[in-house]
């Protein structure tokens, strides 16, 4: 065998051997997404918005969202659901500070609280009320009122008025 030959049948080796692990990389990457759930895979929606009350509420409001009453922070269990009686109740949710500061989208925002409304009141929300959406969240985001505490008391009240009983 002549140098040249040589030489050509061990570039078609090599040549070879590269196409075999890229094949046998691409095989195992195929495989691996096979096996490896992504994390929207792992997680059903509900646990995405429970972690994401984690996250972002829970430090305040409390695992089982009951708040800090004597602190200021609200229980959000049996009253929720409450305020979706009115429709300037129905926004204040969405304009509180902690939903504000979060760094959370609209549409996470929405998903998020239409979750803590069944998690935390769903006895007390209207039947048949509407899940928030993405632009309704925009919408009141954009009039928020400038003392928040005052907004919730005058809310509360009115909603006391009207039979039901709020904390």
């Amino acid at each position: 065998m002549t140098v040249a030959w040589r030489h050509a049948v061990g570039a078609a080796r090599a040549l070879a051997a590269v196409r075999v692990a890229a094949l046998m990389a691409a095989l195992m990457a195929a495989l691996m997404a096979t096996l490896v759930p992504t994390a929207a895979q792992a997680q059903p929606a509900v646990t995405r918005q429970r972690s994401l009350y984690v996250l972002h509420c829970a430090g305040c409001h409390a695992m089982d969202g009951s708040g800090h009453p004597g602190q200021g922070v609200p229980s959000m269990r049996g009253t929720l659901g409450r305020f979706l009686a009115l429709p300037e109740g129905r926004a204040f949710l969405l304009q509180v500070p902690g939903v504000n500061g979060a760094g959370l989208s609209d549409p996470q925002i929405a998903a998020l609280t239409n979750w803590m409304v069944q998690q935390f009141s769903a006895d007390t929300a209207p039947a048949g009320w509407a899940p928030y959406t993405a632009d309704e969240v925009a919408a009141a985001k954009r009039s928020r009122p400038a003392d928040i505490a005052g907004a919730r008391s005058a809310l509360v009240d009115r909603l006391q008025r009207d039979g039901a009983p709020m904390r």
